[in-house]
């Protein structure tokens, strides 16, 4: 089942919808479950709600595998670039600029969005839910898996768990790097990458697109053990084809749940 509240984000002065979505039974049972922290959250549970019509569909998956988690999906930004700036900790680099020719000024509140979601959100969360506040996952898409990432590194011990497809580091790649390089990361369990072929219509992008993952996979997977790279070949940038990526991704989030597999 899903539940929505708004939550004010005190450093955006804004409101925003948060979506929760519960375990089948959850109201009968007496357990605690762990909780998975997911971006752009109007494009995660069903399609009527996501923009442009797809979303990776969580919420058929999870009901339909019956799996034990609690998923807590925070809107994204509507407008475009106030998303870049609110999923991006920095303002475009050098390697952002080589990508799109030019200068950008959006970014820089990445680390006041994921300060809000560690000190204000999850303790909201963790009282109003049971939780196990110790077993706390993050995974996002795109940007999402960007700000996901910083979120591994500034706070390891809070996000044990992290998976991020088709992750948008160009948009960051020196300073995201340069993170990895000085973050401990010694609280990571586990972090799952992937990426497409086929993100755009040009080759060019494509192979640089490919090059800023593998180069942060590589950094992560000097410090993470269990960390896992998958490249899906003719892979878009698109929600359709994220969706087909959600039984892997969560089968190595919660590798109890081993039976969440295809069909989906």
């Amino acid at each position: 089942m899903l539940e929505k509240f708004t939550v004010y984000i005190p450093p955006f002065s804004q409101e925003r919808v948060v979506r929760v979505y519960l375990p089948m039974g959850y109201h009968e049972a007496k357990r605690q479950y762990p909780v998975l922290y997911m971006h752009d959250g109007q494009n995660v549970f069903e399609d009527h709600d996501a923009v442009g019509g797809a979303s990776l569909g969580l919420r058929d998956f999870l009901d339909k595998c019956e799996l034990d988690v609690i998923v807590v999906a925070i809107d994204g930004n509507p407008i475009k670039e106030d998303r870049v700036n609110e999923y991006c900790p920095w303002t475009g680099g050098e390697f952002s600029q080589m990508i799109t020719g030019q200068n950008s000024e959006f970014g820089g509140k990445g680390g006041a969005y994921i300060e809000f979601i560690v000190s204000e959100l999850k303790p909201l969360i963790d009282r109003s839910y049971r939780t196990i506040e110790y077993n706390t996952a993050m995974a996002g898409v795109s940007l999402g898996g960007l700000i996901s990432t910083y979120a591994a590194c500034r706070y390891p011990e809070t996000f044990s768990k992290v998976a991020v497809l088709s992750s948008a580091f160009w948009r960051n790649q020196e300073e995201m790097e340069q993170l990895i390089k000085k973050s401990s990361l010694s609280g990571i369990e586990q972090f799952y990458l992937d990426c497409g072929t086929s993100e755009t219509n040009d080759e060019w992008i494509n192979r640089k697109f490919f090059e800023s993952n593998q180069s942060i996979y590589e950094l992560l997977g000097r410090k993470i053990e269990n960390t896992r790279f998958e490249v899906v070949e003719g892979a878009e940038h698109h929600y359709s084809f994220f969706r087909k990526r959600v039984p892997d991704m969560m089968t190595f989030l919660f590798p109890d749940f081993r039976n969440i597999s295809g069909g989906f």
